[in-house]
C-alpha cells in the first residue's frame, strides 16, 4: 500500500484527495499539508514533516516557490515527489535528480493539462529540432501574473486576440509561474527549457485554455492541440488533476500502457 500526503489543497489537491478517498488500488491518504487549516476541506492536516515522515509519496499541488522550498526535504527523506509546479523544476532538475537518486527516490511529473509527452520522448531518443508552443486563454486567466503585474497588463481592456508574451520557456515559468507549467514539462519531456519555446495569447470569450504544440525532428513533424475546460480556478484546466490521479492509478496498476 503506497501512502500518499498531498502539499496544497486548491483545486488540484482537492480532487487529487476526493480520487484517492473513493479508492486508487495500491494507494492510501496519509493526510495534506496547508497553511490555511480552513482550506484542508475536512481532510486530516499534518505539519509538514510529519506529513513527509508517514508517507511514501508526496504530491505537489502548491507553488512553485512552495515546491522549492519543500521538495529537497522529501527528497531527502528518501520520498517519492509528484510535481505539478513543474515550472520549479527548470534550473534545479539535475541538483534534484542526484538527490533522489542517492535516497532511492523518483521525482515525478504528469503531462498536465497538454497530450504527447510520450510521443516528444520518444522522438528524443533521435534528434530533435525544435519545439514550439502556443497558449491560448482567456484574459482573466493570465491575472495575478509576475509578468502581467509588472507589465500593467490591463486584462480587462483587451478586445482582441492579442500576443501577451514570447519566449522561451526558463522565462516563461518566472513570468507565469501558475499559468502554463505545460511547458516546463514539455521542454523536461523534449529539448530542454532554453531550446523551447512558447507563444502566450489572451482571447477575450475564449471558454477553453488551448495548447498548439509542435515538434520537429529526425522522427518527422508531431503537432497536438489540446483544448482543456478551466476548473473552478480559470489558470487550471481540468486535465491537469485528471493527469496526476491517472499517474497515481498507473503506479499501482499490472499494465503500463505508454512510454
Amino acid at each position: 500500500m503506497l501512502k500518499i500526503g498531498i502539499v496544497g489543497m486548491g483545486v488540484i489537491g482537492h480532487r487529487v484527495a476526493d480520487a484517492l478517498t473513493r479508492g486508487i488500488p495500491g494507494t492510501a491518504l496519509v493526510g495534506v499539508s496547508v497553511r490555511t487549516p480552513a482550506t484542508a476541506g475536512g481532510y486530516p492536516v499534518l505539519p509538514l514533516p510529519t506529513l513527509i515522515e508517514r508517507s511514501d509519496l508526496i504530491v505537489e499541488a502548491a507553488t512553485q516557490a512552495s515546491l522549492r522550498e519543500f521538495g529537497p526535504a522529501v527528497l531527502a527523506a528518501g520520498k517519492h515527489l509528484m510535481v505539478l509546479s513543474v515550472g520549479a523544476l527548470v534550473g534545479v532538475l539535475d541538483d534534484w535528480a542526484r538527490l533522489a537518486e542517492k535516497h532511492g527516490c523518483r521525482i515525478l511529473v504528469p503531462s498536465g493539462a497538454i497530450a504527447g509527452l510520450d510521443g516528444v520522448k520518444g522522438a528524443r531518443e533521435g534528434a530533435i529540432t525544435a519545439v514550439t508552443m502556443e497558449t491560448r486563454k482567456p484574459p482573466r486567466g493570465l491575472a495575478g501574473a509576475p509578468y502581467i503585474e509588472q507589465h500593467g497588463v490591463d486584462l480587462d481592456a483587451i478586445t482582441t486576440e492579442t500576443l501577451i508574451f514570447e519566449g522561451p520557456a526558463t522565462e516563461t515559468v518566472k513570468a507565469f509561474p501558475a499559468n502554463v507549467n505545460v511547458v516546463a514539462a514539455l521542454s523536461l519531456a523534449g529539448i530542454g527549457p532554453q531550446r523551447t519555446r512558447i507563444k502566450l495569447y489572451a482571447v477575450p470569450g475564449q471558454a477553453r485554455n488551448q495548447h498548439r504544440i509542435t515538434v520537429e525532428g529526425e522522427f518527422g513533424t508531431l503537432r497536438i492541440e489540446v483544448e482543456n475546460v478551466p476548473s473552478e480556478n480559470p489558470r487550471t484546466g481540468r486535465l491537469s488533476y485528471l493527469s496526476a490521479i491517472a499517474m497515481l492509478r498507473e503506479l499501482g496498476a499490472p499494465v503500463h500502457v505508454g512510454n
